[in-house]
């Protein structure tokens, strides 16, 4: 009995003690210490997607005083795909993501309205865009999907490559085995071409085009350059058949551990970012382009992109009308 006594106060004494404990386990209070987080892309770390994430954790760190530092976690080292990275924000298990907004649509019905092909006009209709009320609302529109949307940064107008011929009109692409993301907007586009699309995760699609299970793949030239898709790709085609944003973005979770002026600074330094992420890609595209051509590939530039559009269009009806014809009409409208 004497025993159990003794052992009664020893176990209240330690709760005791714990509970006075200054609070160690609890979080500290926001904005306090220093901050770490991750941030992920599936691109290669000299891709104008990390150029723009590395200027972005450097003014960070900067304006924070040093408080607060974010890792770059570039090559998909932390997920397969991109879809993979996005459950990991939702999860709070990654805290930045950069990337395409393509897979976003499956999280933000919203953000497809972005995949329509031939959607924008050139640059200058991108920047208007997405720098306005319609960017605006796709940003907030994130947050029902668990992520707080920074800005919209650039992924670059798409471009078809294969390994089997020249392509300059649909029918010659035909039959072909094309990769696309995991959206389904973009599937529907291909196959009214005519090709089998194959979602699959881009962590897979070099090894894919190596062993040749497929035929091609459709990317901006900046990833077609920096993942070194030349060494298993023959031929470019310049179709520029979808604008692909990008966006960065942070997980709701990690987001609400920051105090207000964290989150004032964090949101207002990703979209001082974006130009100069921007200017990054359109200043080199025509460089990689001539340097793709001189490591082999055939580069076809004589694109009828009002064909290449009459083919897609047609298969585009069901998605302009869920995702709101007025709202396209507004994108496409826009001087």
């Amino acid at each position: 009995m004497k025993k159990i006594t003794f052992l009664l106060s020893v176990l209240v004494l330690a709760l005791t003690i714990g509970g006075c404990g200054g609070g160690q386990d609890k979080a500290p209070p926001k904005g306090a210490g220093k901050i770490t987080f991750k941030l992920a892309s599936m691109t290669a770390m000299d891709h104008t997607y990390n150029q723009g994430a590395a200027r972005f954790a450097e003014l960070v760190k900067e304006r924070s005083k040093g408080r607060i530092e974010i890792t770059i976690f570039p090559d998909g080292k932390l997920g397969k795909g991109e879809k993979e990275l996005l459950e990991a924000i939702q999860q709070g298990t990654i805290d930045f993501y950069v990337g395409s907004t393509g897979p976003v649509g499956a999280f933000s019905p919203s953000m497809g309205i972005l995949d329509l092909p031939f959607l924008f006009r050139d640059y200058a209709h991108v920047d208007k865009v997405l720098d306005g009320p319609v960017g605006r609302q796709l940003l907030e529109d994130l947050g029902k999907a668990k992520f707080k949307g920074l800005a919209f940064w650039e992924n670059g107008f798409r471009n078809l490559t294969n390994s089997k011929k020249a392509v300059q009109v649909p029918a010659d692409a035909k039959g072909m085995k094309i990769r696309t993301m995991e959206n389904k907007i973009h599937l529907a586009a291909w196959k009214a071409v005519g090709v089998n699309p194959v979602a699959l995760p881009f962590g897979e699609l070099y090894g894919d085009l190596q062993k040749k299970s497929l035929d091609g793949q459709e990317n901006p030239v900046a990833v077609i350059y920096t993942s070194r898709f030349n060494e298993v790709q023959k031929y470019l085609s310049l179709t520029q058949h979808v604008y692909s944003p990008a966006l960065i973005a942070v997980s709701s979770k990690t987001w609400q551990t920051l105090a207000k002026e964290d989150q004032d600074m964090i949101l207002k330094t990703a979209a001082e970012v974006a130009p100069y992420q921007r200017k990054l890609g359109r200043d080199s595209e025509e460089k990689q382009i001539a340097e793709l051509a001189a490591k082999g590939m055939t580069v076809t530039r004589d694109i009828s992109k009002g064909t290449w559009y009459k083919v897609m269009e047609g298969a585009m009806g069901e998605f302009i009308q869920s995702l709101g014809k007025d709202k396209v009409d507004a994108i496409i409208n826009t001087k």
